[in-house]
């Protein structure tokens, strides 16, 4: 049989890109060689989630006194809170199976092999092989937890995210190498849980690629609940020949040595790319990633690529709209190209990070003349009833037009919020208009609308 369509990869790009398909009326398959949903669904933003929220729980009963609400004394079970989060990533990766089923998508469980003239070989888990073939071909391989030379992962004492998601035991300490989302979640999940945290970032500030206010803020809390951090600085060598690991960084101040039971490496993630015949067939690469077009159609006729294997953002919310993009070009349909510049960034540590557009910095740089809007959460109704004054609100607008060109949030709930501005970034929205847009009181996301007027010199509750 030939498909309209067959999807290399069934992460949040390639499931998403073949019920779009499916949708437009062509005859699709997917190809997968571990579990549907991929690392997202399976080792990445779903259950990393739900281990976050279990380490909210805790932080609550922690704090219950501060609520006026009297406890035992908790415990983390920690092989508990670990199979929960499976147990979570085990219903998405079904809803995926049934969204298959529903759009009666073909899945082909096996690792797949690119040959010419749009085909795929499949080698299923009982060693046999078919091949597929296809009219066209979207490449969504993913990617993975990247390696440093001083860093080389063994799954037991130098780990990447995936085996810090199903630690058979909780450590008593921890080196969380790199800072980013990864890094950063991670780092507050072990400490709220009782583990001894370091957390280690080679750029001057953690969350480097947030607004600076925000990296501030943000290490300013860590360092509240207990997380040590140390920024400037590198890891050269990791000593695993004793019971735990001797860490050496190089620091502004020194050389230090850091003893920990474990160390995890969140440097960041490398491309699929190797491995299923992208060279065999000519499809060119660059600097490690697949060159695609507006449209992402590769340099070979038919065959495409979505996702974190191409230049665009390594997020599950771009691979999926990547993939819808792509194949409504495939289906004819003309659709809008995606703006890069408007993709919210999020980070579930506690309090959250989110974020989109310019930073304050990058405006700045562009020449441009701006305003500027903050609002603290400290001056918000609703984060005092919660007990979650930590944060603020921060809008970044082009003083000429009264465009919004970046906004940086941090504190409770803020990833829920952050759509706002994406929305009022897509409309082309004024800060005038959002001034003047009513928000419910008293909610977090009222704040946005304060850190407009405070923009505007308007705001009332500072």
């Amino acid at each position: 049989m030939t498909y309209d369509l067959i999807v290399l990869g069934s992460g949040p790009g390639g499931y998403v890109a073949a019920i779009r398909a499916s949708q437009l009326g062509l005859k699709t398959a997917i190809v997968e060689k571990e579990a549907l949903g991929g690392i997202c669904l399976n080792w990445g933003c779903i259950p990393t989630k739900a281990l976050l929220k279990s380490a909210n729980v805790f932080e609550y009963i922690n704090h219950a006194k501060d609520y006026g609400i009297t406890v035992g004394s908790p415990k983390a079970d920690f092989p508990a809170i670990v199979a929960r989060s499976r147990d979570v990533a085990k219903g998405m990766s079904s809803g995926v199976q049934f969204l298959m089923k529903k759009n009666k998508i073909d899945v082909i469980m096996g690792t797949g092999t690119l040959k010419p003239g749009k085909k795929i070989d499949v080698k299923g888990a009982d060693g046999k092989t078919q091949t597929v073939e296809g009219k066209n071909v979207i490449i969504a391989t993913g990617a993975r937890s990247r390696e440093l030379p001083a860093l080389k992962q063994d799954g037991k004492k130098i780990i990447g995210y995936r085996d810090a998601m199903v630690l058979p035991e909780q450590p008593k300490s921890m080196v969380v190498v790199g800072s980013g989302a990864i890094g950063s979640e991670f780092a507050y999940f072990y400490n709220a849980l009782g583990t001894k945290v370091t957390l280690i970032e080679f750029l001057p500030n953690v969350v480097p690629v947030e607004d600076e206010d925000v990296s501030k803020q943000l290490e300013k809390s860590f360092k509240k609940q207990g997380i040590e951090v140390m920024t400037s600085s590198e890891v050269t060598k990791v000593d695993t020949s004793g019971k735990g690991c001797k860490v050496t960084v190089k620091t502004p101040k020194g050389e230090q040595t850091i003893e920990c039971d474990i160390v995890l490496s969140a440097v960041g993630i490398t491309p699929n790319i190797e491995g299923f015949g992208l060279q065999e067939i000519g499809i060119v690469t660059d600097k490690g990633k697949i060159k695609v077009d507006d449209f992402y159609a590769t340099n070979m006729p038919g065959y495409y690529a979505i996702g974190d294997v191409t230049p665009g953002q390594a997020l599950a919310h771009v691979a999926s709209a990547e993939g819808i993009i792509c194949v409504e070009q495939i289906a004819g349909k003309n659709p809008q190209k995606l703006d890069y510049n408007n993709i919210p960034g999020c980070t579930y540590c506690s309090p959250e990070v989110a974020s989109v557009g310019m930073t304050e910095k990058q405006a700045k740089e562009k020449g441009l003349d701006i305003k500027i809007g903050k609002f603290p959460f400290m001056a918000s109704g609703k984060a005092s009833a919660a007990g979650a004054k930590d944060g603020f609100v921060k809008l970044i607008f082009d003083a000429k037009y009264g465009e919004l060109l970046g906004a940086h949030m941090i504190g409770m709930n803020v990833t829920e919020m952050i759509a706002e501005c994406v929305s009022i970034r897509k409309l082309e929205t004024t800060g005038h208009e959002i001034i003047k847009t009513v928000h419910p009181h008293p909610t977090m996301s009222e704040a946005i609308m304060e850190a407009a007027a405070a923009a505007y010199g308007e705001v009332i509750h500072l």
